[in-house]
């Protein structure tokens, strides 16, 4: 997920698709990559979840061409799972973000898409017509003459990134 969306927390809660949820623990973050891996008890999930669950399989974001279809997973405003269709607008994007989460600010590469990144969408997947994982939806450009500006975090970037997380003792 992104580290906006589990900065400041006090208590994290990961629902599933049949609405069964479980507390999660923060792992790790990386405020300058708006990265944060969550994790959650096995044991906490139910049996009838767990064979529900598939691992995703990470694409590779480095052999992006503009034009591709993206599909952007997510919890649009909070209504629950959602997805929205697109196609990467560009690749290798420059944005300088500032907000209160980071202080300073940070250029990060980015993959644009006119699929819908919407609040909620933070930290879902951004994949590919395979269905692999090809970025994190991340930021929207919000402005009176934008439209369809969305930003996903390229998955072959930060990969090292997040096995670092994942591993760190908590």
């Amino acid at each position: 997920t992104n580290n906006h969306v589990v900065a400041d927390s006090n208590q994290l809660t990961v629902t599933f698709d049949d609405q069964s949820s479980v507390e999660a623990d923060i792992k790790g973050t990386d405020s300058a990559h708006d990265l944060a891996v969550i994790a959650v008890q096995l044991d906490k999930i139910s049996d009838d979840t767990l064979d529900k669950i598939s691992v995703a399989t990470l694409g590779d974001s480095t052999k992006l061409k503009v034009g591709e279809p993206a599909i952007a997973i997510g919890n649009a405003l909070g209504y629950g799972q959602s997805v929205t269709t697109g196609v990467i607008s560009a690749t290798d994007r420059e944005s300088q973000t500032t907000d209160s989460e980071t202080t300073g600010s940070s250029d990060v590469k980015l993959i644009q898409t006119d699929a819908a990144i919407n609040p909620g969408n933070s930290g879902g997947a951004l994949v590919n017509a395979n269905g692999e994982v090809i970025g994190i939806n991340s930021a929207k450009l919000i402005g009176e003459d934008v439209e369809g500006i969305g930003y996903a975090i390229p998955i072959s970037d930060v990969t090292d990134i997040i096995t670092n997380l994942m591993n760190q003792e908590t």
